[in-house]
């Protein structure tokens, strides 16, 4: 029988709490390490332990990664999803499922492989603790997995020992469960497996990382000064890497932390907090999620007219209100990108991977303090909290931008300072900083109309004047901020436009396109205000396709507004149930707004 090498998808459908979260880690670091492409998705519940999760693993040789509407193996250990999770198996999968639960066996698919394995019987040789029982129950399963599909030993111990670094007995108990697991299969199942792994070389130097970890990193590294944050899903983990990362790294001579961290009150206070310590000169951010930002429209605006610093973490979930807090979306692109009332427009910025999450986090304050204003960092659930394979990170040792700053030296050379002038034509005046040592340095800022000068005006003209130098300080930045990626070349007939995490699957979308005979280019943004690439890239094809994750085509308005003579070609392909997009399903909608061409 022809086995299906390096290229299928893991399901296991557990109980939220009940740590099965270890063992499918385990499984995606030892596929990894035997050099084999490899992603993690997890879909868990936004509310109580008990309640049901499934974690997909897709493994594929070519490195497509994203998700998948169906698996080929499937692990059920969940009595009330078990009959729903047997159609989520691809016709002539296999069906491994936990035989102690109450379920109709009549209910499984006869075109499948079904396993019936008694883990409570198994776990039983792996220790006499009953609460022991109940995590390592999950390791029985990594056991069984490992034997069918050929798991190398040395990664899966190696995993094993990462996951519980440091608690000798903990390896121990779980490298017992998973050698149960292992003889169990050897001895019992003896089903053909149409599914293995082979060793290959395609992760070698990278490494396994989510975008809220990286972020922290790349805020560790990128010279953030102050975190304010309130907790919320799924952007917590983003702060509490930073408090972790700051906590090892960011200590003087003297062991004292030349940094800072408040939980507020609430999102209102949290922003409020940067920017107060934005105006101080701190490099400050607050990281939420779409309700968060809905509290922080006031104090944005503020930042936007007062030019004050600062830069939100907004890592996406779906709404509109509560929405669904532990799933997906790109909804708040709009939100962003105009919040607070009046003229107001932000700069975003989009990561596509965990390695740019890192990068961006010290653009967004270059970025911020060269432009003095306010930053979004748009990422989201999917990019945030799964795990990705990504290249190593590179340390910009390179000078922060502090951007335009009269220091007390400068001060001696003048005779007047103003601080919202436009001494040199680009919208962006300079500003100083509390606690310069000169008369000069002095102004009041305000979120009223103010005059070059900072003092309080109401004059039709100067606020005319004041509103037009803000749009222009915004144009400004499209020669800041990051470059969209492009390929192109290979059609000018359909162009593709996508960002953030979509990225993912757009490599594959564009190859199961071009087997339907339809050739692309494609376009991934990295920022907002677009760059002269993005109206390029719109006019060299005859018909463009924007994919959002979210219902409205927030990024297809987004475009239509600053390319209003291109509307006519710019295409919305939308996506929004909270999943991950897969491959496949962008190809469908692909096609039929380009009416099935061919």
């Amino acid at each position: 029988m022809s086995k299906k090498v390096n290229d299928f998808t893991i399901e296991v459908a557990t109980v939220n709490g009940s740590g099965s979260q270890s063992s499918n880690n385990i499984l995606i670091r030892s596929i990894f390490r035997m050099g084999i492409p490899i992603e993690g998705k997890n879909l868990f519940p936004s509310n109580i332990a008990g309640l049901p999760t499934w974690f997909s693993i897709r493994v594929n040789k070519e490195g497509y990664t994203s998700r998948t509407k169906h698996s080929q193996i499937f692990v059920a250990m969940n009595a009330k999803t078990i009959e729903e999770d047997v159609s989520r198996v691809e016709e002539g999968g296999i069906f491994i499922y936990n035989s102690d639960l109450k379920f109709d066996a009549e209910k499984l698919n006869p075109k499948n492989t079904n396993i019936p394995v008694s883990f409570k019987t198994l776990v039983k040789d792996v220790t006499d603790s009953v609460r022991l029982r109940k995590l390592l129950t999950n390791m029985v399963y990594v056991g069984i997995l490992a034997e069918l599909l050929n798991i190398e030993s040395e990664a899966l111990h190696s995993a094993v020992a990462t996951q519980f670094k440091g608690k000798e007995k903990v390896v121990d108990s779980n490298l017992k469960a998973i050698e149960v697991g292992q003889n169990y299969a050897k001895e019992n199942i003896k089903d053909e497996i149409p599914y293995a792994l082979e060793p290959m070389n395609e992760t070698q130097g990278k490494i396994l990382i989510d975008g809220n970890t990286s972020g922290a990193l790349g805020l560790t590294y990128g010279g953030c000064h102050f975190v304010s944050w309130y907790p919320i899903t799924p952007s917590s983990s983003l702060a509490e890497g930073f408090i972790h990362y700051a906590g090892k790294y960011r200590k003087d001579e003297n062991g004292k932390k030349t940094y800072a961290v408040v939980q507020a009150e609430d999102e209102l206070g949290a922003i409020s907090m940067v920017v107060g310590a934005g105006w101080a000169g701190a490099r400050a951010m607050t990281t939420t999620s779409g309700p968060g930002i809905s509290l922080m429209a006031e104090a944005a605006g503020l930042m936007y007219f007062a030019e004050i610093p600062g830069v939100i973490w907004d890592v996406q979930r779906a709404g509109p209100s509560t929405g669904l807090p532990t799933r997906t979306l790109q909804g708040d692109i709009l939100s962003a990108a105009f919040l607070s009332h009046g003229d107001t427009r932000h700069i975003l910025l989009l990561p596509g991977s965990p390695k740019e999450c890192f990068e961006f986090a010290q653009t967004a304050f270059d970025v911020a303090e060269r432009q003095q204003t306010l930053v979004f960092v748009l990422s989201d659930l999917d990019l945030g909290m799964n795990t990705w394979i990504s290249e190593p990170f590179d340390y910009n040792s390179g000078e922060f931008d502090r951007g335009k700053v009269y220091y007390e030296e400068d001060l001696k050379k003048m005779t007047e300072f103003n601080r919202y002038e436009d001494v040199d034509g680009d919208g962006i005046p300079y500003r100083t900083l509390p606690g310069t040592q000169s008369d000069l340095a002095a102004y009041f800022t305000r979120g009223s109309g103010h005059a070059p000068s900072a003092a309080y005006s109401e004059d039709p003209d100067v606020f005319a004047g004041l509103l037009d130098r803000l749009r222009k300080k915004f144009d400004t930045a499209k020669k800041v901020v990051p470059k969209p990626i492009a390929d192109t070349g290979h059609s000018k007939k359909v162009g593709i436009i996508a960002f953030g995490s979509t990225d993912s699957a757009i490599k594959e979308t564009r190859a199961l396109l071009k087997a339907d005979g339809v050739e692309t280019d494609y376009l991934r943004l990295r920022a907002w205000p677009f760059t002269e690439e993005v109206d390029q890239f719109i006019n060299e094809h005859e018909e463009v396709l924007i994919v959002d994750q979210n219902q409205e085509g927030q990024m297809h308005h987004l475009l239509s507004i600053d390319y209003p003579e291109h509307y006519a070609k710019l295409k919305s392909v939308r996506h929004y149930n909270g999943l991950p997009v897969t491959a496949l399903g962008l190809k469908e909608k692909m096609l039929e707004q380009l009416g099935g061409l061919k």
